[in-house]
């Protein structure tokens, strides 16, 4: 009898082990042959409405934790803040948030959550999120699975070690993207953020005026919209809040990215 059951544990155990085995075989076979094709996000305008976005991406975006959209049955907004590096106007972007109240999410890279520690406190102690742009801010299509985890978990790391939080939002760099890489930040528990109003203001040496701002936010405001802003632009810091108090007279709500999830 003793025997008997030895000889049925055994085989349990040799079970286990060679359909682990299996599902470790699938999974990297599965990841071997996802597409590696470089994408770029964008965005084609729908003047009062929703942009219509690259053909694919949708099915991409469900399949893999892709969010560019909020909530479309009520006005609600979505403001995200990409930092590369620190150019003077992070922290009068926090006065004006937290003077009206607006919640924001800050895609930080690895420099800046080293070196602008004090701004990153504030922004977790003001309740924004902080959402992860990688450490070094590469093309992340050109990476390798294992460069993909250093990249973000090597950011979340540090940044789990300074306030004791981890992150949950990804903005790959320059919106670019593929299947591939799409499929390893979910694996790694990220939710890639795209966005559907943006334009060109990261270019410090070439700074639109603030009423090209204005209006390019304004003008394609519509319910679910994520806006995009880089906090190196001068012109941003200094129309924030016109395009703040102007918004919520037209009667948007901005509402934190975590909403969008539960």
């Amino acid at each position: 009898m003793k025997i008997k059951k030895f000889f049925v544990c055994f085989f349990l155990v040799l079970l286990l082990i060679f359909t682990c085995s299996c599902g470790t075989q699938t999974s990297g076979n599965v990841s071997e042959n996802l597409n590696r094709r470089k994408m770029c996000w964008g965005l084609k305008r729908n003047p009062g409405g929703v942009p219509d976005i690259n053909p694919g991406e949708l099915e991409i975006l469900s399949a893999y934790d892709g969010i560019y959209l909020g909530d479309t049955k009520t006005k609600s907004l979505y403001l995200t803040f990409d930092e590369g590096y620190e150019n003077g106007y992070t922290a009068r972007i926090l006065d004006i948030l937290k003077k009206y109240n607006v919640p924001a999410c800050f895609f930080v890279t690895g420099p800046y959550l080293k070196k602008e520690t004090d701004l990153i406190f504030r922004m977790v102690n003001e309740g924004h999120d902080v959402g992860n742009h990688t450490v070094n801010h590469p093309s992340m299509p050109s990476l390798s699975e294992e460069e993909i985890e250093q990249e973000l978990l090597g950011l979340e790391r540090i940044f789990f070690e300074n306030t004791g939080k981890t992150m949950k939002f990804l903005r790959p760099p320059m919106g670019e993207h593929s299947e591939k890489s799409m499929y390893c930040s979910k694996k790694l528990g990220y939710k890639t953020v795209f966005w559907t109003i943006a334009y060109e203001d990261w270019n410090v040496d070439k700074q639109p005026s603030s009423e090209f701002v204005y209006k390019s936010v304004m003008d394609n405001l519509h319910s679910g919209a994520v806006i995009l802003m880089h906090a190196v632009s001068k012109t941003n810091a200094e129309t924030l809040e016109r395009i703040i108090v102007d918004a919520i007279k037209q009667g948007y709500t901005f509402k934190s990215l975590t909403t969008i999830t539960t």
